[in-house]
């Protein structure tokens, strides 16, 4: 299929009047001319977005924690109030709620999505039985959700063992995460199958964090994995908040992060969530590492976690990519946002996040974000170009007309004066799935999962 673009942002700069040629959800040619047969594209072409970190269940639990808690609420109190509301959840409703968060996140221009998912067991923390898909039931169901949808997925099951350092005994409410590491390592090869039958997804691990799971268990999961696949994406969320890097002081003698550094071989294939309290030398150790840091600005300003180093990760040459992770907020436009702006509130300066190379704030943090969202998930994604995978964002013109629009200054534009949706069609993997706004299943979607938190509210 050819199509033919006025304006568009490739991999090396801003180009005009091009026609882009895809098969099999491919980009094979890029010619500056208009091919007899090749669809018209209006409005601006920018590459999609990739969702670095999803709990997708969470989608269905926000707004249900904002009302205080033991007179004092943090992170620990939230997560009191998460256990309790996903013990109720079964595949069905996991799949319906994922199904509608993924539909409200290619409207907003994610085309991938890596979904850390953790919720394994049925109510009574058991394994599903072998009729029910055994251990891959929930995850089938991510899987499934992601086809309905029609965005890339990149499903890292997480190993989770432990209630806190020490190897604490799990809680009631963790009963639903566990799985001896054998028992775990069954189901990243089960998750591999299940990638021979969905198309455009892949499969790594997620460690959940070094309260959760200690080295001999992260050491043996990572060989397994890696075993399936030497590139496995591996995430881990690490010095989230200042109690867990107290914590791991006092049990291990080390930071979080420099622990990890110590003791685990890192490379280009981890991304480090969060990893919001670090030090000159753990941000030094992640770069040189080759690690992401992938940051979710909204979820840690919903939670009090802090203000990741932004501004001095990334002078050092450090990448990053974005996630929704509890999904507050399903949107990469206000993740960018408000990843500049912590970094404007705390220096008391403004376009801080922006490069030599690109003056823009808003376009330098849409490309880096991309190709950072791209290497954490092992994908061919990222950018658009010959040999990349067409995944790619169509603002609408008459929004977009509205507002400074030279290509100069055009993201910026988007990212920090608009707060309208500016993203008119999406394609994944070759295929369109939002036109003029609509995807073919959000009503099937939206009724479905209204109804279910009418159940899960009452």
């Amino acid at each position: 299929m050819q199509y033919f673009v006025a304006n568009i942002l490739l991999s090396d700069g801003w180009a005009k009047n091009i026609t882009l040629t895809i098969e099999q959800g491919v980009i094979v040619g890029i010619t500056d001319e208009k091919a007899p047969n090749a669809t018209v594209i209006t409005g601006t072409v920018i590459p999609g977005m990739v969702n670095c970190h999803s709990h997708a269940f969470q989608r269905a639990f926000a707004g249900f924690s904002e009302q205080g808690s033991e007179g004092k609420d943090s992170f620990w109190t939230w997560r009191k109030i998460m256990y309790q509301f996903l013990a109720k959840l079964t595949p069905e409703d996991a799949q319906i709620i994922a199904t509608q968060l993924y539909i409200e996140m290619l409207k907003m221009g994610y085309t991938r999505v890596t979904e850390f998912h953790y919720l394994h067991h049925n109510e009574q923390g058991q394994c599903y039985s072998e009729s029910e898909q055994g251990l891959a039931t929930m995850a089938r169901a991510i899987f499934l959700a992601a086809k309905t949808a029609g965005i890339g997925l990149t499903m890292l099951p997480v190993l989770y063992q432990y209630a806190g350092f020490g190897e604490q005994v799990p809680n009631q409410g963790q009963q639903r995460f566990i799985n001896s590491t054998p028992q775990f390592n069954q189901l990243v090869s089960d998750c591999f199958t299940l990638t021979s039958q969905f198309e455009n997804t892949n499969v790594g691990i997620a460690p959940h964090s070094l309260r959760a799971v200690n080295k001999v268990a992260i050491e043996a999961a990572v060989s397994h994995v890696r075993s399936l696949d030497e590139k496995a994406p591996i995430h881990i969320h690490i010095s989230e908040q200042q109690q867990e890097v107290d914590d791991c002081l006092s049990h291990y003698g080390k930071r979080p992060v420099q622990w990890l550094l110590d003791n685990i071989e890192l490379d280009q294939h981890w991304c480090l969530i969060h990893a919001t309290h670090i030090n000159e030398q753990e941000q030094q150790g992640i770069i040189n590492s080759q690690a992401i840091a992938g940051i979710c600005p909204t979820t840690e300003a919903n939670l009090g976690d802090g203000v990741f180093p932004s501004q001095t990760f990334l002078a050092k040459g450090g990448k990053f990519a974005i996630g929704s992770d509890s999904h507050i907020s399903v949107n990469p436009i206000e993740e960018l946002r408000w990843l500049e702006y912590a970094q404007r509130l705390t220096t008391q300066q403004r376009a801080i996040l922006s490069d030599d190379d690109t003056p823009s704030v808003g376009q330098s943090l849409w490309q880096r974000a991309a190709l950072g969202g791209a290497q954490s998930t092992n994908s061919n994604t990222g950018s658009l170009a010959i040999g990349k995978q067409a995944d790619l964002l169509v603002l609408d013109p008459e929004k977009t007309r509205l507002y400074a629009n030279n290509n100069q200054h055009l993201l910026d534009s988007i990212i920090f004066a608009s707060r309208e949706n500016m993203i008119n069609d999406v394609m994944v993997n070759g295929h369109w799935v939002i036109s003029s706004k609509q995807h073919p299943q959000q009503q099937q979607s939206a009724a479905d999962f209204a109804r279910l938190l009418t159940k899960l509210s009452t």
